[in-house]
């Protein structure tokens, strides 16, 4: 269970994505650093979690993006 997750950037600054269980509890930081604008992937590895809905916070500037993602195994 790997999935890449794509995602772009329009100007330069503090890039943060982090994977959330569906209550909230922070599963893992996938992206925590400065990035020019551009488009990026990053890959997230959830062979150890189970199955179920996760979600993913994109934080960039003043831009959040939340996205839901399900893992069935």
């Amino acid at each position: 269970p790997v999935t890449t997750i794509n995602y772009s950037i329009p100007e330069v600054g503090n890039v943060e994505m982090k994977v959330y269980d569906i209550l909230g509890n922070e599963i893992e930081t996938l992206v925590n650093e400065e990035k020019i604008a551009g488009n990026y992937a990053t890959n997230f590895e959830a062979s150890s979690l189970a199955s179920g809905v996760y979600l993913y916070i994109l934080r960039s500037n003043n831009f959040v993006q939340t996205k839901k993602m399900i893992l069935m195994k």
